[in-house]
């Protein structure tokens, strides 16, 4: 009885987990629009019209108003909302799985290596599709103020995408291997070990998921690797703010190394 209550509160975890990582990704994508409109605002033609409106306003002692400035601030308040809410509700989403690893002292060893594994593949996706950087490059430009001259908002699979565009073969293929292919591989071979553990045919894939082990380390690695070359001097990168998708995937290189270990002492169990 009290081992279905608790697989009836993990399945809710992984829920809620599916549920606030859904409503993250939507505010950190409507936080990547909402902020590329903020930019439009901020180009130096834009800024030359709003100053000389402002200055309107000033010589016509208030008769002339500038209706830009208040549209400019609705925005940028949409902006900071946006922001905030997506941070929340990625936190919503991490703290079920706080749960699912607490849960390793009331579980057998098969058990939490499944909803280990399960929380593991919902951080690992919405890491991969939720932007994790926001990359803008910036001047200040005497009478107009703070001009932005580039935006981007990355992602994982949108930069891969844009890499081999790009012709940067080598890079797109490292990040797409060790921060896509390699995890999947990696967390779907931990879902399979713990439901057909007893098989015959899961004792046959132990040597390849010890393998796969091994570039447990390989994940952080490569994370740190995209950052730095995302954050790479191309023309005076001025700012770069991480986003929530960078959350979810550090979540997914910690969680996934808990279950390997979980993974392989249930099956050196198994083999004594």
């Amino acid at each position: 009885m009290m081992k279905n209550i608790i697989y009836t509160v993990l399945v809710l975890c992984l829920g809620m987990m599916v549920f606030f990582g859904s409503k993250a990704y939507t505010h950190a994508k409507a936080y990547e629009v909402s902020t590329a409109s903020l930019v439009k605002q901020m180009s130096a033609k834009k800024l030359a019209e709003f100053q000389l409106k402002e200055l309107a306003e000033t010589v016509s002692l208030g008769l002339y108003k500038n209706g830009k400035k208040k549209k400019f601030e609705i925005l940028r308040k949409e902006v900071q909302q946006h922001k905030i809410k997506s941070k929340t509700y990625a936190l919503y989403a991490l703290l079920p799985l706080m749960g699912i690893l607490g849960s390793y002292m009331l579980l057998s060893l098969q058990a939490f290596t499944f909803f280990g594994a399960m929380g593991a593949l919902i951080t690992l996706i919405f890491g991969l599709i939720t932007p994790i950087m926001m990359v803008t490059i910036h001047k200040e430009v005497e009478y107009l103020g703070d001009v932005v001259l580039s935006f981007e908002s990355k992602g994982v699979i949108g930069s891969i995408s844009k890499l081999f565009e790009n012709g940067d073969v080598v890079v797109a293929v490292v990040i797409l291997l060790f921060s896509v292919l390699v995890p999947f591989v990696k967390t779907l071979s931990l879902l399979f070990v713990s439901v057909f553990m007893e098989s015959k045919f899961a004792h046959s894939i132990v040597k390849f998921f010890k393998m796969i082990g091994k570039w447990s380390m390989v994940d952080v690695f490569v994370v740190a690797t995209f950052l730095v070359y995302l954050t790479a001097n191309k023309g005076d990168v001025s700012r770069a703010e991480v986003e929530v998708g960078l959350y979810f995937f550090l979540a997914y290189v910690i969680v996934s190394m808990l279950v390997s270990l979980s993974a392989d002492r249930m099956l050196h169990r198994l083999k004594a």
